[in-house]
């Protein structure tokens, strides 16, 4: 692949790197050269990401952890400054939704979670790379949101709720830490990842398509271009924005 966008000798860290988007995005950047660093609760998913972005002739580091914990979310930033001395670009890809019958039967535990995955984590992550950035050479923060954060999400509430979340700290950490920081979002469609295999695909099919202009979910390598161009010095003059990549289902 042609380097459109070259990422020869950044460090790029990507939360939930291991599968799905994230795997998709560490391949897509380590295309373009840059070192990717994978983080994901099980190190067995990570080091086998790793392994196909080093065949690419960059370095990766798998690394295990629970973006939910703030504690260990410090350590994967300490970690990743000792490997490799900088983080150039910080994807908060990591997510979560789990089922539930009724709204009512959603607890106190299962609503947590939710939150920890998808805002808390990113929030201590974006403010302490954000701080590190500011205070060095200046860095790219994207955060993965989703349309169920901007329309009704049926057997997502507390999901849709912290991406809303996510998508009102983009703004805020954008003028945070401007100019010398920018910090974007991708507001994610349907994409036919692993956890797509959970999905009534009858119903999806039958109920989600015909609305997407596009009548079909995403495919995962289709959020790579977007992503490179937000960490990218193309996108110089871009940040507090949110870009939809959901095939025009909005």
């Amino acid at each position: 692949m042609e380097k459109v966008y070259d990422m020869t000798g950044r460090s790029v860290v990507i939360t939930g790197g291991s599968r799905g988007l994230g795997r998709s995005m560490a391949l897509g950047f380590a295309a373009q050269g840059a070192n990717v660093t994978i983080a994901s609760r099980k190190i067995e998913s990570c080091e086998e990401t790793a392994r196909e972005v080093e065949a690419l002739g960059v370095t990766a580091f798998p690394y295990a952890m629970h973006v939910g914990n703030w504690d260990q979310c410090d350590a994967l930033v300490d970690a990743v400054y000792e490997k490799f001395g900088k983080i150039d670009v910080l994807i908060n890809n990591a997510g979560m939704s789990p089922l539930y019958e009724s709204l009512s039967d959603v607890s106190e535990v299962l609503f947590d979670k939710v939150i920890g995955v998808n805002l808390k984590g990113p929030y201590r992550l974006s403010a302490n790379v954000g701080t590190r950035m500011s205070e060095g050479d200046g860095g790219s923060i994207i955060n993965i949101s989703s349309t169920a954060s901007v329309t009704p999400s049926p057997n997502s509430e507390p999901y849709g709720a912290a991406k809303a979340g996510l998508n009102a700290i983009t703004r805020s950490f954008a003028f945070a830490y401007g100019p010398k920081v920018r910090v974007n979002c991708i507001m994610a469609g349907p994409f036919l990842t692993d956890i797509s295999k959970a999905w009534d695909m009858d119903a999806f099919e039958k109920f989600s398509v015909p609305r997407i202009p596009m009548k079909r979910g995403g495919q995962p390598d289709e959020i790579v271009g977007a992503a490179l161009y937000l960490a990218s010095d193309m996108a110089s003059f871009t940040t507090g924005a949110i870009l939809e990549v959901d095939g025009g289902n909005h």
